[in-house]
């Protein structure tokens, strides 16, 4: 079983970033997810410039994969998602259809976290479009994706989101922004003083969830760190990680330390736990609601 690191779903300053993935270079993480799936306006890095840590995290023995936006909205938006599509250094990352359209038939993909599959004859077809490896939906319970594996097509690689807090919803208005009553298009980025989103309450004080700019969160931290013997046991290829702020190099390290065995899952759950920047989540795995929590071996 094989660690990815997703992409980078908060707006961080340039040198924050490029210290982020020169960290990353030496962790054991398998493949990493580059570039811009939120929103356009956060241009702190350019195509160019994901390609070119994409060439260092390979030279470093990594799998680079380019990541396409998940909400295209605009022509500026489209003419990126071409470049990105079209480039010839990594294969790509789709998040809408749009981007499958492109590729189809082409060029080897990855069908990303935002193309919902739940059902085998989708996933069947995403591969004969060309996909060769597909993430499942955050929705997906174990049943469901017991099911899914057992008629997955040959050579198609499955990855799931074990980690982070789970990106929900997307919109053409940026939260972020609105909270300081200003627009989209003067948003005057304040995405860039939140690293790890603005948490938000219900109108009567409790805490709901986080604001990301135009994607909405849950507040609760979604982990699977302590169903890694059944995810192997299902047959998924890939754990994906998805970063924040602070401790990612810790959390990379106790999770391949559970993939080999190394740590029991139920203490590395609690471990993890004091690195989250809020308490754990894992009810969709369990058929349950989103941010409940369910202690290992506890509905086996």
């Amino acid at each position: 079983m094989k660690l990815s690191l997703g992409p980078l779903l908060y707006y961080w300053p340039r040198e924050t970033v490029l210290n982020f993935y020169r960290n990353i270079a030496s962790a054991p993480v398998d493949i990493v997810y580059l570039g811009e799936v939120v929103c356009s306006r956060r241009h702190e890095l350019r195509l160019p410039d994901w390609i070119e840590i994409g060439e260092m995290l390979r030279a470093a023995g990594k799998e680079a994969v380019l990541s396409t936006q998940a909400l295209i909205e605009s022509e500026s938006e489209l003419k990126t998602l071409r470049r990105i599509v079209d480039n010839r250094h990594f294969s790509v990352e789709v998040n809408d259809m749009g981007a499958v359209r492109r590729l189809a038939g082409k060029t080897a993909f990855v069908s990303g976290l935002h193309i919902n599959i739940f059902n085998v004859p989708m996933l069947q077809w995403m591969s004969g479009l060309g996909a060769t490896r597909w993430v499942s939906p955050l929705e997906m319970d174990r049943d469901g994706l017991r099911i899914l594996q057992s008629g997955r097509p040959a050579g198609l690689q499955t990855e799931v989101f074990a980690y982070g807090r789970m990106p929900l919803a997307f919109s053409s208005r940026c939260f972020t922004a609105r909270n300081r009553n200003l627009s989209r298009d003067d948003c005057r980025f304040s995405c860039l003083d939140h690293p790890d989103g603005l948490e938000f309450n219900t109108l009567d004080g409790e805490p709901l969830g986080v604001l990301n700019g135009t994607q909405t969160q849950s507040l609760r931290v979604y982990s699977l760190i302590d169903d890694i013997p059944l995810l192997r046991e299902i047959g998924v290829d890939i754990l994906r990680i998805s970063p924040q702020s602070r401790h990612v190099r810790e959390i990379i390290d106790l999770f391949h330390a559970a993939v080999l065995d190394q740590v029991d899952p139920g203490g590395a759950a609690m471990q993890l736990e004091t690195w989250m920047p809020s308490a754990p989540c894992n009810g969709f795995w369990h058929g349950r609601a989103g941010f409940e929590w369910v202690r290992a071996g506890s509905m086996r």
